[in-house]
């Protein structure tokens, strides 16, 4: 997605529209009429596909998806809808996953549980509900090149003499619901080809998230390099002003934790937070950290809280910032806990470390007593945003 580090509506505009694809070398830009490029990928069954042996199908769709898209995410329900229409009637579809999972930074995977590795390629299927071959091309990403895939999703159809006859999006909607589809390109060229007619369509412009090229390592190398060392301003916090943040009424979901540098469990799970708040950082979505130590030893949280990289990103300090706040790093002041607990969430037992996702209009989503499974707190925030884009 960057080819720089660059501000967050532009990253969303870049994903949205694979603007960064072009800055790689090497991508074919097939025409209407060429023959479909070989390939010999692995998929996640285990066997090694080829070109070849989809020789039989009268149509072959070549589709570009991954993992972690929105875009991506959307589409799919239709395509497995569309391979269930067309089921005998000479139509095979192959879907590629042409993204290197270190072509990835943290925050781009905030719609999905999974990387684009080829493990998580198995998982992701099967949740998917993929009917069709799920391969990989991330080792060399050539297959990519060659079709020149520039975002998932991106489809290629082809005749039986494997001539390519369409190229680019599945259709024109980037929501899940099929009725805001207005224009089903892709399929209207399937079934052009099934009937023996010409597709009256033959390029449009793919929409999704840009294909994830292994050239982008050093980048991210050099963003996680700027995200570990931000700096942590912990500010003083009472009871209403926690009560306050509580209440919300922002668009974000917010994830509290209460901690200190003398809680073993906190200190051990606090990796998972920051990964947490860095992934789901491009969405609506908010880390907040209330230390219980003794306001003596704040320059002790603030280091601590700068070791563990856990300095907001851009958008969380825009964010804050917005509101007339200074820090998402808070110190509790009060000598009596039990005015933090009745603040932030009554249910709370009152052992440390304490996690709760506080929705916008100030309910309580989830809580979590003790050291926290950092997947799980993860799936359940993915389950309230949800892994697709909303209209």
């Amino acid at each position: 997605m960057r080819t720089t580090i660059l501000p967050t509506a532009l990253l969303t505009l870049a994903c949205l529209f694979g603007l960064a694809a072009h800055a790689e070398d090497g991508i074919h830009d097939l025409k209407i009429g060429d023959a479909a490029p070989d390939f010999s990928l692995p998929g996640i069954d285990g066997k090694t596909h080829v070109l070849a042996e989809y020789q039989a199908a009268k149509v072959l769709m070549i589709a570009f998806l991954s993992n972690h898209c929105p875009d991506s995410h959307a589409a799919e329900k239709r395509i497995i809808a569309l391979c269930d229409a067309a089921k005998g009637q000479g139509f095979a579809l192959v879907a590629i996953n042409p993204n290197n999972p270190d072509g990835l930074s943290l925050d781009e995977l905030g719609y999905s549980k999974y990387n684009d590795g080829f493990e998580d390629m198995k998982k992701y299927a099967v949740e998917a509900g993929f009917t069709f071959p799920y391969l990989y091309d991330g080792e060399t990403q050539a297959v990519a090149k060659a079709y020149g895939c520039l975002a998932t999703p991106h489809v290629f159809v082809f005749d039986a003499q494997r001539k390519l006859r369409y190229k680019g999006q599945f259709d024109d909607s980037r929501f899940l619901d099929p009725a805001t589809v207005k224009s089903n390109d892709a399929r209207k060229a399937v079934e052009a080809l099934l009937a023996g007619t010409p597709v009256r369509v033959e390029i449009t412009r793919p929409h999704g998230c840009s294909t994830k090229w292994l050239g982008k390592k050093e980048v991210i190398a050099k963003l996680t390099e700027k995200w570990q060392h931000t700096p942590v301003d912990v500010e003083p916090i009472t009871a209403a002003q926690v009560k306050a943040l509580v209440k919300n009424g922002t668009s974000k979901l917010r994830l509290f934790n209460v901690w200190s540098t003398t809680c073993i469990p906190c200190v051990a799970e606090f990796p998972e937070l920051v990964t947490t708040a860095r992934k789901f950082g491009m969405r609506d979505f908010e880390f907040i950290s209330i230390s219980l130590d003794d306001p003596a030893d704040t320059a002790k949280a603030k280091a601590f809280l700068e070791k563990q990289g856990a300095g907001p990103l851009d958008s969380a300090q825009r964010a804050f910032k917005a509101e007339g706040r200074t820090t998402n790093s808070y110190l509790f002041t009060a000598a009596d806990a039990n005015e933090l607990v009745a603040a932030l969430d009554p249910a709370w037992p009152g052992a440390m470390p304490h996690t709760v996702l506080v929705g916008q209009d100030g309910t309580i989503l989830w809580r979590h007593t003790g050291a926290l499974d950092g997947d799980e707190l993860r799936a359940k925030i993915l389950e309230i945003l949800g892994d697709v884009y909303r209209p």
